[in-house]
């Protein structure tokens, strides 16, 4: 019996994306849940490309960072509570703010594969709505309470109860392993790297300007559904300008003699959700679907950002896109002179800025500024955590398919944790 020949990897094709309006935590979105949004962005996906009938998606996959426990199977419960077939499978996934696009990826394998034949992904997440933990100490006395194996020993274990252990565990922005906000280490990394408070500022406001821009447009009107009273994104600030910006004091790095990240020139916390339809070329000529752009190369690295950032180096913890694209590009034999857009994901101006840099350093091109972000990204958007990969794979494949002839496009997002998740789109 001969062994059976590997399959022949496909090419995956981006169909379309679905999002709804990003808003700042604590605003219009404050009551709604992971799973509202995100049924939200699914059933305005299924509505524009038709995929109400049974079998018509082979699964789903997306996820969130910020999650209770009631969230455990999220994606499938939020298939169940949309208009999706109810058959279709679903799973979640987690890579902090590298989610999104790690479950494009996932997704984007399986097709590759043969495995199924198309696939929605993206992820979602709220700030506004973040999981409240029982006091630690609380938990193990509750714990020993359940233990006890008579009434005596369980009043015993809970009369250890005390007024502090009433205090919730809150989530924090911050490293477990350093204890600082990822603010905080942003504001290292831009001391490590020279970033002025000036280039920042720049940055933020043309982000503000070109997502402006495209929503005039109309560029995101088959990529957004309204929610919850909003139709476009509550941070957009279309009046921008970098003397507005200059007003605002510093917010990170305040121990610095000269810190330069503001709330101007950083993401805040952010309410949404975004999902990517994916397929094979057969599956979208089927239905009469064009493909926007292909997902066709894909990189993940991480960093030691723990001795980085406590050395005061520069690979600090949103670095680890300055060694995935390099690697990446080396393995698909192309430089940055290939690409016609960059996309780098706006946790910070001064994050977007030492990446830019690092890459230069290690012997990449310079990138062209009319290039990169040109409809605007996170620091306008807002950031969802799991939800921005969805959203800038989307944005990018629309921006590839107004473009006339081949076009390619480059997607680098950082992570907590260290990491980064970076891919590549194509349109031939």
């Amino acid at each position: 019996m001969s062994p059976l020949e590997p399959p022949r990897a496909r090419r995956v094709a981006v169909i379309g994306g679905t999002r709804v309006p990003f808003a700042r935590a604590d605003g219009p979105y404050a009551t709604a849940s992971n799973q509202e949004m995100l049924t939200a962005a699914l059933d305005g996906l299924v509505e524009r490309h038709g995929l109400q009938a049974p079998g018509a998606v082979g699964e789903v996959v997306a996820g969130a960072v910020l999650k209770h426990s009631r969230d455990f199977n999220l994606t499938r419960e939020t298939v169940l509570g949309s208009r999706l077939d109810a058959t279709t499978p679903a799973y979640d996934i987690q890579q902090a703010c590298g989610t999104g696009l790690q479950a494009i990826i996932a997704a984007a394998n399986k097709i590759a594969l043969g495995q199924t034949e198309s696939a929605i992904a993206g992820g979602v997440d709220t700030a506004s709505d973040a999981p409240l933990g029982v006091n630690d100490d609380l938990r193990r006395v509750l714990l020993e309470a359940r233990r006890a194996r008579s009434l005596g020993a369980r009043l015993k274990a809970l009369a250890k109860v005390r007024p502090a252990h009433l205090v919730p565990d809150i989530p924090r922005n911050a490293e477990p392993r350093t204890g600082l906000s990822m603010g905080e280490h942003a504001a290292v990394t831009a001391r490590a790297w020279g970033i002025t408070r000036e280039a920042q500022d720049e940055l933020a406001a043309a982000s503000h300007q070109r997502l402006a821009a495209a929503y005039e447009r109309g560029f995101f009107q088959d990529l957004v559904v309204p929610f919850r009273g909003l139709a476009r994104d509550q941070n957009l600030r279309p009046g921008s300008t970098v003397e507005k910006l200059a007003t605002l004091k510093p917010v990170f790095g305040l121990k610095d003699p000269d810190p330069t990240m503001t709330a101007g020139n950083s993401t805040p916390l952010t309410d949404g959700a975004a999902l990517v339809l994916l397929a094979s070329e057969d599956w979208a000529a089927e239905r009469g679907l064009e493909p926007l752009a292909y997902l066709t190369v894909y990189e993940t690295a991480a960093v030691d950002f723990v001795h980085g950032d406590v050395a005061d180096g520069e690979d600090g913890l949103l670095m680890a896109p300055a060694y995935a694209v390099p690697r990446m590009l080396e393995r698909a034999g192309l430089t940055m002179a290939d690409f016609d857009l960059v996309e780098v994901h706006e946790a910070f101006a001064s994050q977007v800025l030492a990446t830019l840099a690092a890459w230069e350093k290690r012997g990449l091109a310079p990138v062209d500024r009319a290039r990169l972000n040109v409809a605007g990204s996170s620091l306008a958007t807002g950031h969802p955590f799991a939800a921005t990969g969805a959203r800038i794979v989307a944005t990018l494949a629309k921006l590839l398919a107004e473009r006339e002839g081949p076009a390619r496009g480059l997607i680098s997002v950082c992570a907590a944790g260290g990491q980064g998740v970076t891919a590549v789109l194509e349109r031939t």
